[in-house]
């Protein structure tokens, strides 16, 4: 019931949005570039359409029965929803909004695309950035640590909470040097082939807890590992910490456009509402300091 009724007041909030869309929408960016519906490139006019991937996790994408996920039509989860606003944003209605599928890796390659833009992820390099374009940031992602909530650490608040505790990690990652350089405990971190593996540890007990980026530590608790919780992101961040953008095909105009949606959104609070609403509520996180 509960995600029934979150789905009906998104809906109504995305209607209510909708209708004010032609007064509220960026006309124009900052460089003076038309940002009316009818002079967007799009890829078929009239419509913007949003790929997501083949199968997205909350809290990025949800569905309004609350056992299933990956329906983004509802709007439900952070990605969903944020689409929604920024298709408001540019004029669209929720009507006007059509999602296709894609696999993560098919799309980061030169040539034509089927979408408007892409939200599933990305983070922007500058490797990517070579043969597609991305938007402004829309998020900044941090680390995180995951435990069993009968594990001392999961009452953790500062990093000399963590001293005594047994730290899982992928090796080669920045989870890695970020244990080894901010939060440094007594122990050397456990070091594991691949995030499953070290997973797989902290299952059967063998560490205390497991240190990745935020992101991934929502979906080890949200499809893997349901018993396990997300005990907090730190504040301070890696040396490289990663962005998300949306991604557009190499040269599209529309990112001009979008990214003066993405700006209105930051400027308003929204995007900052919507990261709450999602992502910190979904992972009842809190952050550890220094």
């Amino acid at each position: 019931m509960k995600w029934r009724v979150l789905s009906a007041l998104l809906l109504a909030m995305a209607l209510v949005t909708a209708a004010c869309g032609d007064d509220d929408a960026a006309t124009t960016t900052a460089a003076g570039q038309s940002c009316e519906v009818a002079d967007l490139n799009l890829v078929t006019p009239g419509q913007l359409t949003v790929a997501t991937g083949e199968f997205i996790f909350p809290p990025w994408v949800g569905s309004p029965d609350g056992e299933g996920f990956d329906d983004p039509e509802s709007g439900i989860g952070f990605e969903a929803a944020l689409a929604y606003e920024l298709a408001a944003e540019l004029g669209f209605t929720p009507e006007q909004v059509v999602w296709v599928r894609t696999g993560f890796d098919e799309v980061i390659t030169t040539g034509d695309k089927n979408f408007d833009f892409n939200i599933q992820q990305y983070t922007i390099s500058a490797d990517r950035d070579a043969v597609v374009d991305f938007s402004d940031p829309y998020y900044s992602n941090a680390q995180a640590l995951v435990a069993f909530p009968d594990n001392p650490i999961a009452g953790a608040t500062t990093l000399a909470d963590l001293k005594d505790a047994k730290l899982g990690v992928q090796v080669g990652t920045t989870s890695l040097d970020y244990i080894d350089e901010v939060i440094q405990p007594d122990t050397a971190a456990a070091v594991y082939e691949t995030t499953v593996d070290a997973t797989s540890a902290l299952v059967a007990e063998q560490i205390d807890g497991l240190v990745v980026d935020l992101y991934t530590a929502y979906y080890i608790v949200g499809a893997e590992v349901t018993d396990a919780v997300v005990v907090a992101e730190f504040a301070a961040p890696a040396a490289e910490p990663d962005e998300f953008g949306l991604l557009f095909e190499e040269g599209n105009p529309l990112q001009g456009c979008v990214n003066a949606a993405l700006a209105a959104l930051r400027g308003d609070g929204t995007l900052a509402a919507l990261e709450d609403e999602w992502l910190v509520a979904a992972g009842g996180v809190r952050v550890i300091s220094e």
